[in-house]
């Protein structure tokens, strides 16, 4: 068959980018909405509804008493690295009483953040030890609020008892850049694991 001289010159369809899955997790408000809301290129997804009296006596809002909503199911976001890669963010509920929703979102998950406030270090615990337990690759961002003390990643490491191989990092999570870089750290960290773990065991 002949073709045109604008069909013989037409470039080949460029390959589809490769998605992948990160999620979101962390204390009650922590800033896991924000941080989605920060980095996706469409308008996220977000499950919240209005904290209400009947709430008070199972979540706590020491720290965060100026939180009005909560995210009942999850956040949904997209972001594009490059032309190679694109992100499927999920967001998880920070609750005790929602997590029974994790093991759905975790499914097919590349890796995880988990976002920290060292106002309230301990809310960050349970989804350390779940991804732990998973074997999921994860990266701890410490979410610089504004009033809160800051330290340094080394000292959060310490004092979340983290594996050195644990990326450990600083960022704001309003911000896009920040959350971004975040992000990558992740990515990295979950390929430099599969890569450990695709290399043959030494005789």
């Amino acid at each position: 068959m002949a073709f045109g001289r604008s069909e013989r010159r037409r470039p080949p369809a460029a390959a589809d980018p490769m998605t992948l899955k990160i999620l979101v997790a962390g204390g009650f408000g922590v800033g896991k909405t924000t941080l989605v809301g920060a980095v996706s290129e469409i308008k996220p997804l977000r499950t919240e509804e209005r904290l209400t009296e009947a709430g008070r006596p199972v979540d706590d809002l020491d720290g965060v008493e100026s939180k009005t909503t909560t995210t009942v199911a999850m956040d949904f976001g997209r972001i594009t690295l490059n032309d190679e890669l694109v992100l499927y963010l999920f967001g998880t509920p920070g609750q005790d009483r929602f997590w029974f929703l994790w093991d759905e979102l975790a499914r097919g998950a590349l890796g995880a953040v988990v976002l920290t406030d060292t106002r309230r270090l301990e809310d960050c615990f349970a989804a350390i030890d779940y991804f732990e337990r998973r074997g999921l690759p994860f990266a701890v961002a410490v979410n610089c609020f504004e009033g809160a003390e800051h330290y340094p990643a080394a000292t959060v490491r310490e004092a979340l008892d983290l594996d050195p191989t644990v990326p450990v990092m600083l960022c704001d999570a309003r911000r896009s850049g920040s959350a971004r870089d975040v992000l990558i750290a992740v990515v990295q960290h979950a390929m430099d694991v599969g890569a450990t773990q695709r290399e043959p065991a030494l005789p």
